[in-house]
């Protein structure tokens, strides 16, 4: 099986590039962040045309997760439990935002997988209620991977998606650039890290040494001025199928790109889940 997970940064603008790369690169199951849309905005026909499922979740123009599968898609999730409220203007009730979406993909295979896609907020400034609610969403996402993984130790998971978390230096271009700012902090550096504590890795560092992101501004990308902030937390049992991880690139070239490349993770099927 292959799963990638890409910040499609609007998925109406970028449609056709991410289609190509799905059938480019044989491609499973994606998940998706920052969709800028609501699900009846989504193109969908264009997806089914090319053989994949979708579940999508959007409120408004701004956020938003999806996931497109061509080997079935089940038990969808808009959210996990205790992920955490937001509201951006005063007097606005708070709401949970659409920032991360569940699915179960490979339903009809022998090993399916619980596929998450994630667009953990960005934090904005150190000094910001946004970022408290980036580390408070961190934690109770822990929590709810902790709560999963004890009711069914043998559960292939993943995490997937925009960690807005650069969890080594290398992980940035120039580390005095970010001095005092998000994204390298010692608490997010901290939350991150900490699902280790449930018993899962990430996968895609041990084959992966690119940068995944680099902003539009100030020729970041012909500079390779980039950050390293796209991640695949797995479960035990699924980190013990992953056989590679890639980047392509290639998306971040051209007209119409994302300041985000696709990952790609590469799993092995040969495994029986054990019933």
């Amino acid at each position: 099986m292959r799963l990638a997970t890409w910040n499609v940064n609007s998925i109406r603008t970028r449609v056709d590039r991410v289609l190509a790369f799905l059938q480019r690169e044989e491609i499973d199951a994606l998940a998706m962040q920052e969709i800028k849309c609501r699900p009846d905005q989504f193109p969908h026909d264009a997806f089914a045309h090319a053989g994949y499922e979708l579940a999508v979740h959007g409120l408004d123009q701004w956020n938003g997760v999806a996931i497109a599968s061509r080997v079935g898609i089940d038990d969808v999730a808009t959210s996990f439990p205790g992920q955490p409220t937001w509201t951006s203007k005063e007097g606005r009730a708070p709401v949970v935002e659409a920032r991360a979406l569940g699915a179960t993909v490979g339903a009809g295979t022998r090993t399916p997988v619980r596929l998450w896609s994630l667009y953990v907020p960005n934090g904005r400034e150190l000094t910001h209620p946004h970022y408290t609610y980036k580390l408070e969403w961190l934690g109770a996402l822990r929590r709810a991977a902790t709560s999963w993984l004890e009711t069914e130790p043998d559960l292939d998971l993943a995490l997937a998606g925009d960690w807005n978390v650069a969890p080594r230096d290398e992980d940035v271009w120039d580390m005095a650039a970010f001095e005092g700012a998000t994204h390298v902090s010692a608490l997010e550096r901290e939350a991150f890290a900490a699902f280790q504590e449930t018993g899962m890795r990430e996968v895609t560092r041990k084959h992966v040494t690119n940068y995944t992101y680099w902003d539009y501004q100030k020729l970041r990308f012909p500079r390779n001025e980039g950050m390293r902030i796209d991640f695949v937390y797995a479960s035990p049992t699924l980190a013990a199928r992953v056989t590679g991880a890639a980047i392509d690139r290639n998306e971040r070239k051209g007209k119409g790109a994302s300041d985000h490349v696709p990952v790609i993770v590469k799993v092995d099927e040969g495994r029986r889940r054990q019933s």
